[in-house]
């Protein structure tokens, strides 16, 4: 795969989630916009990643919902160490990777950071950001490389799907959670 990302790329939620993302890219940030309703609840989230080569540095974070605006402002050293909301958050450290719950974009990030061997299972452990309440917690996940443009990928709880992606490491299918159509 490509580092080369286009301008712009977008998903359509599928099963549990209606609704879209819209990311734009650029020199190091990933820009987007979600906008969905799930279980009965819509929320609207904007988020702004600041990338150092592909290891995450700087997350903003928007959040609308029914209740309310909020936001977080997630930083690293991009050695491992975070804060949220310029706290401190021993929690996360060691983790390079962000994955936004409202974002098959974020899915990208590890892909991209890993050179990883056909077959071989890599651990890529997360700082999570959940939508409905901006509760930042570690993730754990995998991905292991099936071929030059799908990956399985398993998080906890549990879940499992292969991502196919395409030649500039965006994902192009999600099972059960995006489908990109631009």
């Amino acid at each position: 795969m490509s580092t080369a990302l286009p301008p712009f790329a977008a998903w359509r939620f599928v099963d549990a989630v209606d609704g879209f993302e819209v990311v734009f890219a650029g020199p190091g940030t990933l820009r987007g916009h979600t906008s969905a309703v799930e279980d009965g609840r819509a929320y609207a989230v904007a988020y702004e990643i600041t990338l150092d080569g592909w290891v995450t540095r700087e997350v903003r974070v928007r959040a609308d919902t029914v209740d309310g605006t909020r936001t977080t402002v997630l930083v690293s050293d991009g050695r491992g160490t975070w804060t949220v909301d310029g706290v401190h958050a021993p929690a996360l450290d060691g983790l390079v990777d962000v994955d936004l719950e409202a974002s098959a974009c974020t899915n990208t990030l590890p892909v991209h950071r890993m050179a990883t061997p056909v077959g071989e299972l890599v651990a890529a452990p997360a700082v999570y950001v959940q939508v409905s309440n901006l509760v930042v917690r570690r993730l754990d996940q995998t991905y292991r490389r099936l071929d030059e443009h799908r990956v399985a990928y398993t998080s906890e709880g549990g879940f499992e799907a292969v991502l196919t992606y395409d030649d500039a490491g965006l994902v192009v299918d999600y099972p059960g959670i995006a489908a990109r159509f631009a």
